[in-house]
């Protein structure tokens, strides 16, 4: 611990660094301040022994003891001398006087054998002195060791290992085995001899412990001093140790009496006059005459208490004179050094930088006593103003408005200042976290928006559930209905405006990210590869070549630029490229994530599309040496994943619109015009398939299209772009089939209905002439919806497809390839063609039943009885009725699917020969169980008939069937008139299947 007056020096320095650092540096000192400080202090007379003498002491009260006197030796001043030798002030008189009787001290100074100054002591004699003594203290027992033989020879052998020791860090093993470190009570061998650094950074050990283990303590135990000191030492070292200390206090007991023995006399009047002094002072103790001593003993105290009163503030007066001397000596001699603070503040306030690392580094080479705790303190003090320093340049490079003239000064003074440290590489961590920063902000900024807008829309659920509520009140109270489905769009208007909003708010969000990728990246790019290039390590080596010069040795300095780069960062261009993936992935999983948010309902709206071109310009924004390689490729692939993810949520809408719309089919029929004069009598589903078809169709096509010419330019995507025309290639082929399938749904939909309309009519009995009339109604509207569906699968299969399929085919297949459009295109047609043969079934199916009926009242329900048919005058009424219905279907079909009308006439023709033969079969034992020559003839009639009339429709099959019934009705007119003929008496010839054929001819000529 430090004494008081180094404490109070030390205030008194720290006081007066204060005023010297608020005092302004332009103040002139007086002039008597420029006067030399003269040294008064006598370099010693061995330059060796003082240097050794001025190195620290390695215990706490020689180093404060160091710094006093370092102090001391510093100011010039007479404190060297304890206080105790001190005599009386000097008086404060003339200063003339004063030398005179100084000049005279310094006489009898000379004249004296002790210097009674400390300038007359000699330093290195005095160091001699003070080792003698602590070896004295340390050892006392050497002296009583040197003189055994045993003890002597392990002695020397261990004295002469440690020659080299300073004195006074030495103790003597008692058991003879070397010597001890005073230090830290180790025993010195041959390894530690070899390496005194570690030696000497070795711990003392703390007191307890050093009481245990010095043998001359009271508190001295053997077992801690064996294993602290000789953990090391051999078994058979300890017992030669052993033998040698008990060798030793044999010797030592012996020599105590031979001692005693040989002054046996000495011993015995020592003890005689003890005993005479002790009673003499019991003696003074006793007498009453002796309380005068205590009485004097009193009165010098009360004296002495007097003089200290009285005096006292005249010593400490002079004492705080001698140390503001000696302090003024100090500011006096290192005023450089304490003006370093304030001066180097000085500096750095008027932007003088370079000055105050000059004079920063001018600090620091200077050599100063590192025991000195003042000089410590101010060195400590022009670090700490460094140290801000450092800290105010490091924050500059926190401005966004930096120039690179700027940053190169700024990299200079701090390589200057720490040229271990990496000031561009910070910088770089700072930009790059600074991009960082604003992709943050704009997260931060998007997400509150967002909040409002959500917010908003749960304040508009909140006020159209009120209002509904109070128009359901208000509706209740008039006895009116409320519009239940009015309310239901404008909710979902309002919905489809909220979807809207937030996704123009994601749309903007992704555009002010890529505005920070296409600001900053770049910069920070070309501020890397400046300064791996070598620009910065040149600023950083003091190279201060004019441009010529520059120019001129480009060549040579080659080599020297990569030396002062590999002097300048330890980092790698490849490192920043990191950083800047780093960045892009950043911004890759953001918009990633925002674009998958956009609503469905919004496809069409200009929200992605806008968004991908914002990622192709940030792609051509950091090609070439804007950015990394593998950062313009990530960007690509973001690009191609965008790009494809936005064509795969077309064709996924494409599908569910196309489904949505089919829900709602309205079964009217366009105009020729409005169907561009198609031959199909379509309803508006076809067309509106086709506009969500072509409005999604366009969308890919362009985005494949910029695809190819802004990413295939520097990257092969044609892996990603096959996988996208497959996926283009198959969701617009399964577009069409779903549509097939819904078109198909409505046939087999309104088949079910007919079918359970029927099964009705067959539960509840006969119908009257209303329900009739209603029933054909409902039958007529279910035969045009059926004829509607028909002729929407025939547009799409004969129109629709073929012309898509053209128009977007270059999509997926950029070279023609007949043979994949036939076979997509054969794929389509067998849907639809199955779809359409399926529908058309149910078309004929449902027209057969009309048929049907019309022929049974054709045959059966005329009023005519075919076995006394009356004579044969021409086509009756029931046969036109029949004929009508067919010319009916012909009209319909014509005008609704005029390509599927030959194909429906046959169809209904061959079922209408086959509903004459189901029919004449069925009633062949009943109403036609007999059949007359005229009934006959009336029938063949009207069979060739609609023979001749429906000749166009007449398939192969329908000739055989018609063939098959002729025969059918005349076989069964042969068997009838037999019959007849055989159950008259007369005997009148059967008629013969000749005569009846023969007289049809006769029946054409009947008017």
């Amino acid at each position: 611990a430090m004494s008081d007056s180094d404490v109070d020096e030390d205030e008194l320095l720290q006081m007066a660094l204060q005023e010297q650092a608020a005092r302004d540096l332009s103040h002139q000192r007086p002039a008597g301040a420029n006067k030399p400080v003269v040294n008064l202090v006598r370099p010693p007379a061995n330059a060796r022994g003082g240097a050794k003498a001025r190195q620290p002491s390695r215990g706490g009260d020689e180093d404060d003891d160091s710094e006093v006197e370092m102090l001391s030796i510093s100011s010039g001043d007479e404190d060297g001398a304890p206080a105790r030798e001190r005599g009386p002030p000097p008086p404060r008189g003339g200063g003339r006087a004063g030398a005179r009787r100084a000049a005279s001290r310094d006489d009898a100074d000379l004249d004296d054998a002790e210097p009674r100054s400390w300038k007359r002591v000699d330093e290195a004699e005095l160091a001699r002195r003070v080792r003698e003594m602590r070896e004295a203290r340390a050892a006392p027992s050497v002296q009583a060791l040197d003189q055994k033989a045993a003890a002597a020879a392990a002695a020397r052998k261990a004295l002469t290992s440690v020659q080299t020791l300073p004195k006074g860090v030495e103790v003597l093993d008692p058991l003879g085995l070397g010597v001890m470190d005073n230090k830290s009570l180790r025993l010195i061998t041959e390894a530690s001899m070899s390496s005194p650094v570690s030696r000497e950074k070795s711990q003392g050990l703390d007191p307890s412990m050093r009481e245990k283990v010095i043998y001359s303590s009271p508190h001295f135990d053997p077992k801690v001093f064996l294993s602290w000191v000789h953990k090391d030492t051999s078994a058979a070292d300890l017992e030669s140790g052993a033998l040698t200390l008990k060798t030793d206090l044999k010797g030592r007991t012996q020599q105590k009496k031979q001692l005693v023995k040989e002054n046996f006399d000495c011993f015995v009047s020592c003890k005689t006059t003890i005993d005479d002094i002790e009673s003499k002072l019991r003696q003074i103790e006793d007498d009453p005459e002796g309380a005068g001593t205590s009485h004097l003993y009193s009165v010098t105290q009360k004296i002495s208490g007097v003089a200290n009163r009285a005096f006292e503030p005249l010593f400490e007066r002079q004492a705080q004179a001698d140390k503001i001397r000696s302090v003024q000596g100090m500011l006096q001699r290192f005023r450089t050094l304490f003006n370093l603070p304030s001066a180097i503040r000085g500096n750095i306030r008027k932007g003088e930088y370079d000055l105050a690392v000059r004079e920063y580094q001018k600090a620091k080479s200077i050599v100063l006593p590192s025991h000195v705790g003042i000089l410590k303190r101010v060195l400590e003090e022009v670090e700490k103003v460094m140290h801000e320093f450092r800290g105010m340049l490091y924050k500059s490079m926190e401005d966004p408005h930096l120039d690179l003239a700027e940053l190169e000064n700024i990299v200079r003074l701090l390589l200057e200042l720490e040229p271990e440290t990496d000031p561009v590489w910070h910088y770089l961590n700072i930009q790059n976290g600074r991009i960082h920063g604003l992709f943050e902000k704009c997260t931060v900024d998007h997400e509150v928006r967002m909040e409002i807008l959500q917010n908003k829309r749960h304040e508009k659920v909140l006020s159209d559930s009120k209002w509904r509520q109070l128009q359901q009140e208000s509706n209740k109270s008039l006895e009116v209905d409320s519009a239940i489905g009015d309310s239901f769009q404008d909710d979902q208007l309002s919905s489809t405006f909220m979807a809207e909003e937030a996704d123009s708010l994601r749309a903007t969000y992704i555009r002010r990210l890529s505005a920070v990728l296409i600001q900053h990246v770049p910069a920070f790019w070309r501020l890397a590869l400046s300064v791996f290039s070598g620009k910065f390590a040149k600023a950083a080596a003091g190279n201060a070549l004019a441009d010529s010069e520059m120019n001129a040795k480009s060549g040579a300095n080659k080599t020297d630029d990569k030396g002062a780069e590999a002097k300048y960062t330890n980092h790698s261009l490849d490192e920043v490229a990191s950083m800047v993936c780093a960045t892009v992935s950043v911004f890759d999983t953001k918009v990633q994530n925002t674009f998958r948010d956009f609503e469905e309902c919004n496809i069409l709206r200009p929200f992605m599309g806008d968004t991908i071109k914002e990622i192709a310009k940030a792609c051509q924004t950091l090609e070439g040496k804007d950015s990394s390689p593998t950062a313009v490729k990530m960007l690509h692939a973001l690009h191609s994943e965008m790009t494809k993810l936005y064509i795969l949520r077309l064709c996924s809408w494409m599908r569910v619109t196309t489904k949505e719309v089919s829900k709602h089919e309205t079964w009217v029929t366009l105009s020729t015009l409005e169907r561009n004069k198609s031959p199909y009598a379509i309803s508006c589903l076809p067309l509106e398939f086709r506009e969500i078809t072509i409005s999604a169709m366009d969308r890919i096509e362009l985005m494949i299209f910029n695809l190819r010419n802004e990413t295939a330019k520097s990257y092969d995507i044609t892996r990603q772009l096959q996988e996208i025309h497959e996926s283009v290639r198959l969701a617009f082929l399964n577009s069409f089939r779903d549509f097939a399938g819904y078109l198909g749904t409505f046939g087999a939909e309104l088949a079910q209905s007919r079918s359970n309309k029927e099964n009705n009519h067959v539960q509840n009995g006969y119908m009257n002439g209303t329900d009739r009339e209603s029933s054909a109604s409902m039958d007529g509207d279910l035969h045009k919806k059926l004829l509607v569906v028909l002729s929407n699968i025939g547009y799409c299969k004969a129109e629709l497809s073929d012309q898509l399929y053209n128009k977007y085919r270059h999509i997926w297949s950029p070279i023609r390839d007949n043979d994949e459009r036939s076979a997509d295109m054969r794929d389509l047609v067998t849907s639809f063609s199955g779809l359409e043969d399926k529908v058309l079934d149910q078309y004929t199916f449902a027209k057969s039943n009309v048929i049907r009926n019309a022929a049974h009242n054709y045959l059966l329900d005329s009023g005519i009885h075919w076995g006394a048919a009356p004579v044969v005058k021409g086509i009756r009424d029931a046969t036109l009725d029949l004929l009508h219905i067919l010319v009916a279907v012909h009209a319909e079909v014509y005008s609704g699917a005029r390509p599927l009308l030959e194909k429906t006439m046959k169809i209904l023709v061959e079922g209408l020969v086959d509903i004459f033969l189901s029919l004449f079969y069925e009633n062949k034992a009943k109403d036609l169980r007999t059949l007359d020559a005229n009934g006959f003839c009336q029938l063949m009639l009207e069979l060739e008939y609609f023979e001749t009339v429906l000749n166009t429709y007449f398939s192969t099959e329908a000739q055989q069937a018609l063939k098959s019934l002729q025969e059918s009705l005349l076989e069964k007119a042969c068997e009838s008139g037999s019959e007849d003929a055989a159950s008259d008496d007369k005997q009148v010839p059967s008629v013969s299947p000749d005569d009846l054929l023969v007289s049809i001819p006769n029946i054409h000529a009947c008017p």
